[in-house]
């Protein structure tokens, strides 16, 4: 200890500066010291003033709200009331509304119909076919429909809609157009009962009696078929539509003039000729009336199912049969062998070449019944106009010098 003290009393400090931090006390310091009590005084005063302004702008403007609160103010309550109507919309059932599919699943589909909440479109109101998901039928999000409103949901009191509604009004609305045209339509037929047949037609089931069907084959033999159809009653209120093959198929039948063209399907081929669909009526194309070359197999040139044109020969309306040619319609012999697209190209042409042959020979042979019966009154003339005139004919009678060959050679 002591050898540290005598360390200690060995040292020597260095004498103080004569800096300013040196000097003694003096009253200089002192105010040097007050300078910042003075300014923070200074900002003090400052941020109250700013306060006392807020203050007063605020009691302004609640002052202004409390006696004139629409002063200034472009949106009035006109306004809020006319907006109120344009996005509120009636949500009675049976509303139709226009909405956006924004999701879909297996349950159906979520839609935008601008309302407090989203509607909900169930998947088995989604068609009037039956389907597994609404994406079957083009409902995917995006998809902008109209909807009609058919209940509402009791838990989160979202709307249930469908599309299925609206799409069974425009079926009945559409047979019921087609009932005032009296058109023939094909129907699908699904089922039988006792009393007939139930069949497809526009997406609605309707009903076709026994006594309103004119072919001979069972119900069952029909199920999954396509038959011509006519409609009888078409009553949306009772959910009734009645159908007619007999009708459709009288008025099909009366079509079938002697010359005419129309459009066929192979049923079947047999060895002595193809049974041909023509509109529900089933006609034979004889194996020699399919071309004017030999036909040794009719499978070289028909196969079932093909759609063809054909020219009604003839028909027996008590028998129900009808005969059918292609090799009339043949611009040159064998063309149905060689190229059948030409044939039904012309078709019409070579039709229209028959027929007027057909009427050349039935003058003729008019012709040939009035000379043995000048009490007529009625001569063929040298330049083969019959004539004079009567009231069946016209001033100029016929003329039947200018009926071209019905085969070009």
């Amino acid at each position: 200890m002591a050898s540290l003290a005598q360390q200690f009393t060995g040292l020597r400090c260095s004498p103080l500066s004569t800096s300013r931090l040196s000097k003694p006390f003096s009253p200089t310091q002192t105010k040097t010291t007050l300078l910042p009590i003075v300014s923070a005084s200074v900002i003090s005063n400052a941020q109250t003033k700013e306060r006392l302004k807020l203050k007063e702008i605020f009691e302004e403007a609640q002052e202004r709200c409390r006696t004139a609160p629409m002063e200034g103010v472009s949106f009035n309550l006109d306004s809020f009331y006319s907006a109120l109507e344009k996005y509120d919309f009636n949500s009675e059932i049976g509303t139709k509304v226009k909405g956006v599919i924004f999701h879909t699943d297996n349950k159906g589909a979520l839609v935008d119909i601008t309302a407090k909440s989203s509607a909900h479109l169930k998947v088995e109101d989604a068609c009037m076919h039956k389907i597994k998901h609404v994406e079957e039928v083009g409902l995917v999000p995006g998809v902008k429909e109209e909807f009609v409103i058919i209940g509402e949901n009791e838990d989160d009191d979202s709307l249930i809609l469908s599309l299925k509604t609206i799409q069974f009004e425009l079926a009945w609305e559409r047979c019921r157009q087609l009932q005032a045209e009296d058109v023939v339509v094909k129907g699908r037929v699904v089922g039988a009962n006792k009393g007939g047949v139930v069949a497809v037609v526009e997406g609605l089931r309707g009903f076709v009696p026994f006594s309103q069907l004119s072919t001979k084959s069972s119900a069952e033999e029909l199920i999954e078929k396509d038959i011509p159809l006519k409609f009888v009653e078409v009553d949306e209120e009772q959910s009734r539509l009645v159908l007619s093959n007999r009708k459709a198929m009288a008025d099909n039948q009366a079509q079938l003039g002697i010359g005419s063209v129309v459009l066929g399907t192979v049923q079947s081929l047999k060895p002595y000729g193809a049974f041909i669909d023509i509109g529900g009526i089933n006609g034979l194309l004889h194996v020699s009336q399919i071309s004017h070359d030999r036909v040794s197999d009719i499978a070289t040139v028909l196969q079932p199912g093909d759609t063809l044109k054909v020219m009604i020969l003839s028909h027996d309306r008590e028998r129900g049969r009808v005969s059918l040619s292609t090799k009339k319609l043949e611009p040159t012999p064998g063309d149905m062998i060689r190229n059948p697209t030409l044939v039904f190209e012309k078709a019409e042409e070579m039709a229209q070449t028959f027929r007027q042959r057909i009427a050349q020979a039935e003058a003729m042979a008019r012709a040939d019944m009035l000379r043995f019966q000048p009490e007529s009154g009625l001569t063929l003339s040298s330049d083969g106009i019959l004539g004079p005139v009567t009231s069946d004919l016209p001033i100029e009678g016929l003329d039947l010098s200018d009926v071209p060959s019905a085969v070009t050679k």
